[in-house]
């Protein structure tokens, strides 16, 4: 078997373009809160809305580190 597969068969290429997708949403909606855009669904806590945005790109970061310096890599 190939050293571009896992067990569960899903390519290197894919899981890579997957990652990427997601380090791009946990920023986007960190930043997205942080704007205001969910002002509604956080109502009067100004405080949730700098909490959820500051973890969710801060989250994204460590991603994106561990994304690119190939520590999410499971195939070596």
């Amino acid at each position: 078997m190939s050293n571009d597969y896992r067990q569960t068969g899903t390519p290197q290429k894919m899981r890579n373009i997957f990652g990427i997708i997601m380090i791009l949403v946990y920023i986007g909606v960190g930043v997205l809160f942080l704007t205001g855009f969910f002002e509604s669904i956080c109502g009067g806590f100004k405080w949730l809305r700098w909490v959820a945005g500051g973890i969710l790109i801060a989250y994204g970061i460590w991603r994106g580190y561990r994304q690119f310096t190939g520590i999410d890599d499971m195939t070596r």
